[in-house]
């Protein structure tokens, strides 16, 4: 059997693991979609980098192929003639430093120089070439050391014939190559087979540090790529976390508190009982009333038991109190009605034979319970006679008085259960003018021992005799004590002696004679007294 501190711990620790369980999802969510949305940013950073140095590149390139239809048809011109042209397009594009044409693998014209001759492969041993061109090199003529950017274009007529052109690119890195960090940490331009990476020059091959990764991306026009080197998205990301944690934890505990407030009632014992009653879950148990004179039965008290598919076995002195808190002793008490007046055929008919329903005090607020009567009990027009028994945990209001009177006009006899352990008094018993009253168990059992329980059982006995009011002893388990109870005139004895509280398709087969244990779907069923 459950106890109600298990049971009430139990669902607050359930609560709790679901509520933090929830808070630590919203936080682990929040930090990872914190991560998710930091890592795009950094990656559209990256990209956003190369598609800048990309399109500004091919912007100083694209007008170079223009400048190319003009000058190449200056090459076989004498250098006089055509050198003022070239340099006009060489002012006009900026980027470009120096424009030179070629005759026969001869340099014999430049716009810096004026008339030269020179073999043009002693400067750039790539040349000529009978294809276009465009690598990265080293400057031999003007700015002796320094890295440029060399546009080929072929004579159509002779692979021999050719314009050169050489652009200041190391002006253009300082421009298109800076890093941003922390998301580019090295820039490198890659033209061919050739490297230029921003405040180093050319470079033979690329190298990258441990931790860091390289992102590339080539133009769709020109041969070349840009290639960034820096942290990884997602090491950033992660740098950048803890930063978040504190909105993250802010919105953990958010959900955590809604979670709470969502599971007050889903999560708590008042929904486990409204589940109980809507799957049926709770079942009607009865214990034999016999008389002390002839040990016939008299009548029966019925008891509700709960055997919960989730928990086991749940004690009524564990969902009873519980159940009066939660104000769900109503609902608990009319699915005893219902199912006593659906199973009245097992029962003698006959108005001598009484049926004892447990009843709480909350149920008489505003005639509930007689208008409960009226929806079960009444229409049923059972020949039994109905005894509310009233515990004694609560006290009644003076206003529920009008109902205990009209319960006596309607022919509903009342019971004080588990008398003189709660708040009875002499003008509680005038006020209710109870028909019976119902010893505890308690009393029962110190008969016979020097207790002081014993002298209040004899105290009780007189005075329910003097007030003309039928007793009933609870807890009776031995001869001795059946027999003191009846020498003193206790006419009804209820308890193990005489039966344990049984299923209510026990009760017939009991009546017949039989004093085997009841057992039900193959397990025996609790033996602890249900209320």
């Amino acid at each position: 059997m459950q106890t109600a501190q298990r049971i009430l711990s139990g669902y607050r620790r359930r609560r709790l693991i679901v509520c933090i369980g929830l808070a630590v999802l919203a936080l682990l969510l929040t930090l990872s979609a914190r991560y998710a949305s930091e890592r795009k940013v950094n990656e559209q950073h990256t990209l956003g980098f190369n598609q800048r140095v990309i399109t500004t590149l091919e912007s100083i390139l694209i007008p170079l192929e223009k400048a190319n239809e003009e000058v190449i048809p200056l090459v076989g011109m004498s250098c006089q003639a055509a050198q003022l042209k070239m340099r006009e397009h060489a002012a006009r594009l900026q980027t470009v430093r120096s424009i030179g044409l070629i005759k026969d693998d001869i340099l014999y014209c430049s716009s810096i120089f004026g008339a030269r001759s020179v073999p043009v492969n002693l400067l750039q041993p790539r040349l000529p070439s009978a294809l276009p061109l465009l690598f990265l090199s080293i400057d031999h003529s003007l700015l002796k050391g320094t890295p440029i950017l060399l546009s080929w274009t072929p004579s159509q007529n002779s692979s021999h014939d050719g314009v050169m052109q050489i652009i200041n690119i190391e002006l253009l890195t300082g421009l298109i190559l800076e890093p941003e960090r922390p998301w580019v940490s090295r820039a490198v331009l890659n033209v061919s087979d050739s490297h230029l990476e921003y405040g180093k020059g050319l470079l033979q091959r690329i190298t990258v540090d441990e931790g860091q990764v390289t992102h590339e991306m080539a133009s769709d026009r020109f041969a070349f790529s840009v290639t960034t080197i820096g942290p990884s998205p997602g090491a950033l990301a992660l740098t950048n976390l803890p930063t978040q944690l504190p909105l993250a934890l802010i919105l953990s505990m958010l959900i955590g508190y809604i979670a709470w407030l969502a599971t007050a009632n889903r999560m708590s014992f008042s929904w486990e009982i409204n589940l109980g009653l809507a799957s049926h879950e709770f079942e009607v148990f009865c214990q034999p009333l016999v008389s002390a004179r002839n040990l016939q039965c008299v009548g029966v008290e019925l008891l509700l038991r709960w055997n919960n598919p989730r928990q086991g076995w749940i004690s009524p002195d564990v969902f009873i109190p519980l159940a009066e808190q939660q104000n769900l002793i109503a609902p608990l008490t009319r699915y005893v009605l219902e199912e006593t007046v659906r199973h009245l055929d097992i029962f003698p008919k006959s108005r001598d034979f009484h049926i004892g329903i447990n009843v709480a005090a909350s149920h008489f607020h505003e005639g509930e319970i007689i208008a409960d009567l009226r929806r079960y009990w009444f229409p049923a027009q059972a020949p039994q006679k109905l005894t509310l028994e009233l515990t004694e945990r609560d006290a009644l209001p003076d206003v529920d008085h009008r109902v205990v009177r009209d319960l006596h006009r309607m022919g509903v006899n009342l019971a004080i259960d588990d008398f003189g352990t709660g708040q009875s008094s002499l003008a509680y018993l005038e006020t209710l003018n109870p028909n019976v009253l119902k010893i505890d168990k308690s009393f029962t059992a110190a008969i016979g021992t020097d207790a002081v329980n014993s002298t209040v059982t004899d105290i009780i006995i007189a005075l329910a005799q003097r007030l003309g009011i039928d007793l009933v002893a609870e807890g009776v388990e031995t001869p001795q004590q059946a027999e003191y109870l009846r020498s003193h005139g206790v006419n009804v004895l209820q308890g193990y002696l005489f039966a344990r509280p049984m299923p209510l398709s026990e009760f017939p087969r009991w009546l017949r004679g039989s004093t085997r244990p009841p057992r039900r779907k193959r397990h025996p069923v609790p033996v602890i007294p249900l209320r």
